[in-house]
């Protein structure tokens, strides 16, 4: 039996254990199977994608090399030159809110953040190495495993180039937290210099490899165990995998949305939205990252941020990341802010992006790099997301 054939026979087998995590979308698929023809729902994902704008925000384009060479790719949206006094002084450095994304997205997952700061505040968005518009790792295509603290020295390098000199508020998602949390333990001169703020939201410090996912209890030791396996097993046939993926499309739209949203009246063209990113991610690049969670340790890294405003969020459904990881956080930072919205996610700042927008908005405040009183808008409801 070829090593290929070996690797598809593991998979299959594996792929018994963690079909659990599939069922209850697959039902609601099974469902949908019975009463929309796969034409209608093609055309329905087709009309989605046109609905709204989301994604579709751009600044200033930058590029930078990572210590390996890996081109990271990042965009800037400058703030208003502020107003100089009589005397024409040198203005100071403008303050920079940097953003950082999580596993299998793009700088687009701040869409409704983005809009609404823009013109108010100079912002950073990044592509972590191997997603969106960065290049692939040139470390790993040289068998060098994916780190979190590799994550970090890449947010340090976007940092030199992006924003040199001012103020910084680091925001992280899910691994982009995380990422922040690896430039503190790794640069902790540049935290005390220059951070001003920092919002983690929907991340944890560790203990990654415990996390149920929502299952069953009897099902998640098999899980686990298998899980990385089956990665391995699928990133080495990334064409016949991608196929499958298409071809599946309804069954993994369902998967998303379950661990994604908490909700019920998510918007269909925000749900569709994230499916897209996530679509947009390579089965190779999932199976990289994968193992560096588990791996994943910086509870004690977290005392670099004591004395800097810190905005812990987290979605109260969350099943990635639920929330007992961010009061770990909040434990640790005994002075951060721990926020939990209802009814939300994974993705809480796509699902309920007003109030993540609003909590942003206090820490910049407090950080000092926004007025208590500035008018920040609405932008962001899906409620109403022609705004």
């Amino acid at each position: 039996m070829s090593a290929v054939s070996e690797n598809w026979r593991k998979a299959g087998l594996a792929g018994a254990a963690i079909g659990v995590i599939a069922a209850g979308a697959a039902a609601g698929v099974a469902v949908e199977r019975l009463t929309v023809g796969r034409g209608m729902r093609r055309q329905a994902r087709l009309a989605l994608d046109a609905a709204g704008p989301y994604g579709s925000l751009r600044g200033a384009p930058g590029r930078v090399r990572a210590e390996d060479g890996t081109e990271l790719y990042y965009e800037v949206d400058e703030a208003p030159e502020p107003k100089r006094g009589r005397l024409r002084r040198k203005a100071a450095p403008a303050p920079t809110v940097v953003f950082c994304h999580g596993y299998c997205l793009s700088q687009d997952a701040w869409h409704f953040q983005r809009a609404a700061l823009r013109g108010l505040v100079r912002t950073v968005h990044w592509d972590q190495r191997s997603h969106g518009r960065s290049g692939r790792g040139l470390a790993q295509a040289d068998g060098v495993p994916v780190s979190i603290d590799q994550l970090g020295r890449d947010l340090a390098a976007v940092i030199g180039a992006a924003a040199p000199e001012g103020p910084l508020v680091l925001v992280g998602h899910s691994m982009g937290g995380m990422t922040i949390m690896a430039l503190g333990q790794q640069f902790p001169e540049l935290v005390r210099e220059r951070v001003a703020g920092v919002a983690l939201v929907g991340t944890s410090s560790g203990g990654l490899g415990e996390v149920t996912y929502g299952l069953p209890a009897a099902s998640v030791p098999v899980v686990r165990r298998v899980l990385p396996g089956v990665l391995r097993a699928l990133g080495a046939e990334v064409d016949l995998v991608e196929r499958g993926r298409r071809a599946t499309a309804d069954l993994f739209a369902g998967m998303i949305k379950k661990y994604s949203f908490a909700g019920k009246d998510v918007d269909p063209a925000v749900a569709r939205f994230a499916e897209r990113m996530i679509e947009n991610t390579p089965i190779d690049v999932v199976a990289e990252f994968y193992p560096a969670f588990h791996a994943h340790d910086k509870t004690a890294a977290l005392d670099v941020f004591d004395g800097v405003p810190v905005l812990v969020l987290a979605g109260e459904g969350d099943l990635i990341t639920p929330l007992a990881h961010s009061e770990v956080i909040a434990g640790r930072l005994p002075e951060a802010e721990l926020a939990v919205v209802p009814e939300a996610g994974h993705l809480v700042m796509l699902e309920h992006p007003e109030t993540v927008t609003g909590r942003l908005t206090g820490l910049l405040a407090r950080a000092g790099v926004l007025p208590a009183a500035a008018n920040v808008g609405t932008y962001g409801s899906t409620a109403h997301p022609a705004r």
